[in-house]
């Protein structure tokens, strides 16, 4: 027995020394890099290495989503403002009249399906447009740029954000050693790090977050001109975000704060708004900036391209039936229509990949498309058959192309069917990373620079607040190294609070860029009204009449804010009172309202 448990440890444990390897035991020269056709080429089908990694990652956990499993949903609507049509021959953004059917999921992306809402992390904005043309998924985030610029690391990533695998801990945070000690060994993350310890981390509502794309992708039009296009979501309520201390007492007050929000703005009409803007590039003008539109971690500044706003999506329409339809819906970043293509973008291409792969696993098969969810709404036809759960019932005997048995059909369409964009590939198959995507801090220094001061105070206060959190010295020392690159201000704060102002990096010089971007502050954009707002009233028997309550309850809710009166009980005021108690101190606590 004793022979065999050593056999097992040989084969389960990690030791000093040991070369990375496939899981066919090849060794691993790069593990940084997918394989490409040129340094800023399109991702490689071939590269079994990438293949075999992500593959494995997609099916480690069953049946909820690997990461954004915590989320929420709604249907609703999406009209453009004015044809589309300079730029891309997308038919859903032609007509202004017409409405596009679409769902919408939000969702965190470390947590568990149980974890709370209102955690410290990068939140999903999903849309599914079902148009006329298919199926058209954006498959964004709430921040514009992302940890990693090569989808061969995703898995990294997630697994050290992941709770630690030898006691599960924590959930849904990241404030743990592996995930900073990631970032401590990958400084291509410190853009999105700012991103992440600043506000935009804990929205204050999914109604009032800004969503993105992330990506570059193109436009493509009747002439198979090609625009690169950024995608923005802009809530028309304004980005509004908690501050820390809320946020963590809401997580223990209402788990489901953000879920609760969304369902009761909708019930009650108060429909969630978002404008669509895009930031377009000509195919020309590609080089024209001192960073690289194909990598992810880094955004356009809308000083430079400012964002056209070129249609509104409205929410309307809670789900029936949450597993049926928020649950088992599937989005896919390769899920587009004729008019929109994609980039070389190598976090990207790893995503086309992975995203099929996940859903065959996580729904059961290959026919995950034919759930009512991932339905298109147009008619669609082919010779894909049988599979797991299989809803559609073929007939014929023809399930192939070319046929003469079925005259033919189904058929390509050489004038409306899918055509990739027609881009020039001349390169070398290499495993590596353009230079240009070098520059891992001029654009966090940027956002840095960006904030007013009570937001860089919270950023300071957020990574105190998770680095304080760490068990290792060594890593809380190389992330001050990083942030030195940013701003010695912010460096000396997070120091200080660590203890660690003997330590300060001296040599590290802060990255040049000291230009700012109003866009990128909440406060500096920061929209004031009542609509939506919670407002709580107090009533408390014998201090105001019953007419008092009203009319200020009617006054609140002509301002457009959603109103609850609050007493020490339920049921009505007094024996003779008309006002109706809508929760309790104890239910309803003040943390709850705005």
């Amino acid at each position: 027995m004793t022979n065999k448990i050593d056999d097992l440890q040989k084969f389960t444990s990690i030791d000093e020394g040991t070369t990375l390897t496939t899981n066919q035991g090849v060794p691993i020269h790069d593990n940084q890099n997918s394989l490409k056709n040129g340094e800023r080429g399109s991702t490689l089908l071939e590269d079994f290495i990438l293949r075999e990694k992500i593959t494995h990652f997609d099916h480690e956990r069953i049946p909820e989503r690997i990461v954004h499993a915590r989320g929420e949903a709604a249907h609703g609507y999406f009209q453009v403002y004015e044809s589309m049509a300079k730029y891309t021959k997308a038919d859903f953004l032609q007509n202004p009249a017409e409405k596009t059917p679409v769902f919408v999921r939000f969702s965190t992306v470390a947590g568990s399906r149980g974890s709370a809402d209102t955690v410290r992390d990068v939140r999903g904005f999903a849309v599914k447009f079902y148009t006329n043309e298919g199926n058209y998924d954006l498959v964004g985030n709430n921040m514009p740029v992302f940890f990693i610029q090569d989808a061969i690391k995703f898995p990294d990533l997630i697994h050290a954000v992941k709770p630690e695998p030898h006691n599960e801990i924590p959930q849904a945070a990241s404030a743990h050693d592996t995930f900073w000690d990631f970032v401590s060994l990958t400084p291509e993350s410190m853009h999105m790090i700012m991103w992440a310890m600043s506000d935009r981390a804990i929205p204050r509502s999914l109604r009032m977050m800004e969503g993105f794309g992330v990506h570059t992708f193109r436009f493509i039009n009747d002439q198979n001109q090609s625009y690169f296009v950024k995608f923005h979501w802009k809530p028309v309520l304004g980005t509004h975000s908690l501050v820390w201390d809320e946020a963590q007492k809401l997580a223990g007050k209402d788990a489901d704060f953000h879920r609760r929000d969304l369902w009761e703005a909708i019930e009650s009409g108060a429909f969630p708004e978002w404008e669509l803007g895009v930031q377009l590039i000509a195919e020309e003008d590609e080089h024209k900036f001192d960073f690289d539109l194909l990598d992810p971690t880094k955004l356009i500044p809308e000083e430079l391209i400012p964002v056209k706003l070129i249609g509104k999506l409205t929410l309307n329409r809670n789900p029936d039936n949450f597993f049926a339809e928020t649950e088992q819906a599937a989005f896919h970043p390769g899920h587009v229509v004729s008019g929109i293509d994609f980039t070389n973008d190598p976090l990207l291409q790893g995503r086309l990949f992975s995203y099929t792969d996940t859903q065959i696993s996580r729904l059961g098969g290959a026919n995950f498309h034919e759930i009512p969810i991932n339905r298109p709404l147009c008619p669609f036809h082919n010779n894909q058959r049988d599979g797991m759960h299989r809803h559609i019932i073929n007939k014929g005997q023809a399930a192939y192309e070319p046929n003469s048995l079925a005259k033919g059909y189904p058929k390509e369409d050489k004038s409306k069917g899918f055509v990739s964009y027609n881009e020039r590939v001349d390169a070398h198959k290499v495993r590596a990373r353009s230079p240009s995507f070098s520059d891992h801090f001029s654009q966090a220094k940027l956002f840095w620079n960006s904030q007013s001061p009570i937001e860089q105070e919270h950023i300071i206060s957020a990574f105190q607040f998770e680095l304080s959190k760490l068990e290792t010295p060594a890593i809380r020392e190389r992330i001050l190294g990083h942030l030195a690159k940013i701003d010695k201000n912010l460096t000396a704060k997070v120091a200080n609070h660590l203890g660690l102002d003997k330590n300060l990096p001296s040599e590290n010089e802060e990255a040049k860029n000291m230009s700012t971007s109003t866009a990128l502050s909440m406060i500096k954009n920061f929209k004031s009204s009542l609509k939506t707002r919670k407002i709580a009233v107090i009533a408390i028997n014998g201090i105001l009449p019953d007419t008092k309550i009203t009319a200020l309850k009617e006054e609140l809710i002509i301002a457009g804010a959603m109103v609850k009166v609050i007493s020490d009980k339920l049921g009505f005021l007094d024996s003779q009172s008309k006002i109706k108690i809508d929760g309790t101190f104890t239910n309803m606590p003040s943390i709850n309202f705005d």
